[in-house]
């Protein structure tokens, strides 16, 4: 199939998020998403990474850990680190990033969703990638974050990927990790085609 060129964005969801019982909350942000998610989304070369909190004093503490590590002295004391921020920017709302991908790209991007639930209308990593593969439209996943995104969000999506299943039946992965394996599924190089 080749290599995938398509504009690529994700966006980590803290309202409207479900809580255990399925009442719809707010999430706090955890530094290990914000740190995590920002090195693989760059090391798998996406254009941005929106930290999505409506509350000013979240917002607040994500410009003040972007600002501490992109700065002079948090870019010297881990390069890495700061080039992997580069791609965070902290929004109010998932309306504001569309508006921020519309702007950059010029199109409307295809807004997917991500879910450790199946659905009736799930796709496959393998159809993904042939989207991907074939359209000029940038994409935009989503992630949740608690106990996920809420079904009218999730059925607001152009595409809803399939959970990501290990060997077993457990699937209950950090937010972290579920990018991670998500990232690399859609956008790695297809090393399975290899001679």
């Amino acid at each position: 199939m080749g290599r995938i060129d398509v504009e690529v964005f994700l966006g980590l969801i803290h309202y409207p998020i479900r809580n255990k019982q399925g009442e719809i909350i707010t999430t706090t942000v955890t530094n290990l998403d914000l740190h995590d998610i920002a090195r693989v989304g760059r090391t798998y070369n996406i254009n941005k990474y929106f930290v999505i909190h409506p509350i000013k004093s979240q917002q607040a503490l994500v410009r003040r850990m972007k600002k501490y590590w992109t700065s002079e002295y948090g870019a010297k004391y881990i390069p890495n680190r700061s080039e992997a921020f580069s791609v965070l920017e902290i929004v109010s709302s998932l309306e504001e990033s569309l508006g921020i991908i519309r702007e950059i790209c010029g199109k409307e991007p295809y807004l997917v969703a991500t879910d450790a639930k199946q659905f009736s209308n799930s796709v496959s990593y393998r159809e993904m990638r042939e989207v991907m593969f074939n359209t000029d439209r940038p994409i935009y996943l989503i992630f949740g974050t608690g106990w996920g995104l809420t079904e009218e969000m999730v059925e607001s999506c152009d595409y809803i990927l399939e959970p990501v299943w290990g060997r077993g039946d457990f699937n209950h992965l950090s937010v972290r990790s579920a990018a991670s394996i998500i990232l690399d599924r859609l956008l790695a190089e297809e090393w399975w085609n290899e001679k």
